[in-house]
């Protein structure tokens, strides 16, 4: 299973050879820390849980295997995040997942004056996000444009992909039959994600640090009210109906993935899970339900300990 503490990444010389390239081209800037308090240093509670979610859940193997990855952050304080994960830093192919990015540019060019935040684009995002429309999701990339998009992600403010960190979030294709533009540089995926690098895009969007803390909530609120029920917003509406969730999840093939900042009962936490398996879909029903719990009977245990 995962241990706390600070993890070290193994870079092969394939990597090790294109992140020369990538740096010496300019396509890197600079290895400045990013501005989200989200690291890989876990707690050592939250962590014990997770893992023990994963063995009663009969998902160890699939961690094991790095067919799943999964990032639990509670975010009740913004500003001392519980972390716990497996497999932070595996890079899969994320199918629709990185539809987030698509909105980030979006809301870059708005909060740099480029583009207009008008009902029409509001309801492009909307279908974007909310029903998972690949032909909004075409249409606003394209508008964005793609390279725009690609150094958006590797700048030294969002650095949400990140070759030191084994990639992150990547759309180098268009949603539709069209070629793909450019596959990530490390993995060539044409829609890629961490569950690290997705859990600090909803950090950095919770607390106001995508484009303005303003557009940060507009981006919020577009990622509200899902239109789909399936994955984690099956298996939260079954158990907390109550729930509210800012969400955005992928489905190709056995490829199956989620991602939500989560809100009921008082607490809030961010939740990512990425999977190739047929089993996928269900795998992540059962998780979110498990990391829910989770999440309120490790913080009084938590708690305890510093009194």
């Amino acid at each position: 299973m995962t241990h706390c503490g600070p993890m070290r990444m193994i870079i092969t010389l394939t990597n090790l050879v294109l992140l020369l390239v990538l740096t010496t081209s300019g396509f890197l800037v600079a290895k400045t820390t990013p501005p989200s308090k989200i690291t890989e240093t876990c707690d050592p509670v939250l962590q014990r849980g997770l893992d023990q979610c994963l063995v009663s859940l009969k998902l160890k193997n699939a961690t094991d295997n790095k067919i799943l990855s999964v990032a639990l952050i509670d975010i009740t304080n913004p500003s001392s995040p519980r972390i716990a994960y497996a497999n932070p830093n595996e890079m899969m192919y994320a199918a629709s997942l990185p539809k987030i990015a698509i909105l980030l540019g979006a809301f870059e060019r708005i909060g740099n004056g480029e583009m207009d935040l008008d009902s029409n684009t509001r309801e492009q995002l909307t279908l974007m996000i909310r029903n998972s429309s690949n032909q909004a999701a075409t249409k606003m990339l394209n508008r964005v444009g793609k390279s725009y998009l690609a150094d958006l992600l590797q700048s030294s403010r969002y650095r949400l992909y990140d070759p030191l960190k084994n990639g992150g979030l990547w759309v180098g294709k268009e949603y539709s039959k069209a070629n793909v533009w450019k596959r990530d540089p490390l993995h060539n995926l044409s829609h890629g994600a961490t569950a690290l690098q997705v859990a600090r895009f909803y950090y950095m969007m919770e607390t106001g640090q995508l484009v303005s803390p303003e557009l940060s909530q507009q981006m919020k609120s577009i990622l509200a009210k899902p239109a789909i029920n399936h994955k984690f917003v099956k298996g939260l509406m079954a158990v907390h109906p109550d729930s509210r969730i800012y969400r955005k999840s992928g489905t190709w093939r056995d490829y199956h993935s989620d991602s939500a900042i989560i809100e009921h009962d008082g607490r809030r936490y961010i939740a990512v899970a990425l999977a190739k398996s047929s089993h996928g879909g269900k795998w992540l029903t059962e998780l979110i339900v498990a990391m829910d719990e989770l999440i309120f009977t490790s913080a009084p245990q938590r708690l305890a300990a510093h009194n």
